[in-house]
């Protein structure tokens, strides 16, 4: 009988779950700390996993124009930051959760036209971290 390893049991997690971002606590129960952390590292550079922000991971496909990684999530960088931060709200006691931003609730309902173009939440807690990904990155609303 043959063992699988680290890399493929949290390969086979990541294919099988329905979310498109996870968090490094989502493989704790595999491994260590730090070789969960090698893995991960390893299956975004092999171009199966984006790296958002700290200990924060998202699904990725390969473009068929660069041939590089991307966010294989639809709706975008936008859709998998909001994952992100409903996935944090249940691991930080201090971070309440968010809201969308005004200008995102008043072209929802009409009061404009313009396009919000940036990810701009209010958060209702405190809130440390930083999603990125590909030169886009949320921004805290005023």
């Amino acid at each position: 009988m043959s063992r699988k390893t680290l890399e493929s049991r949290i390969s086979y997690r990541v294919n099988r779950m329905n979310k498109e971002v996870f968090i490094r606590d989502d493989f704790k129960d595999l491994g260590d700390y730090d070789q969960v952390g090698r893995i991960l590292r390893k299956l975004v550079s092999d171009g199966r996993l984006v790296r958002l922000g700290y200990g924060i991971y998202a699904k990725a496909k390969i473009s068929s124009i660069t041939g590089k990684p991307m966010l294989a999530m639809q709706g975008g960088f936008v859709s998998a930051a909001r994952e992100a931060l409903d996935r944090l709200k249940r691991l930080n006691k201090q971070f309440k959760g968010w809201e969308i931003s005004q200008s995102e609730l008043d072209y929802n309902a009409g009061r404009t036209t313009q396009v919000p173009a940036n990810a701009v939440f209010r958060f209702k807690g405190r809130l440390s971290r930083n999603i990125s990904y590909n030169g886009m990155s949320m921004s805290r609303a005023a």
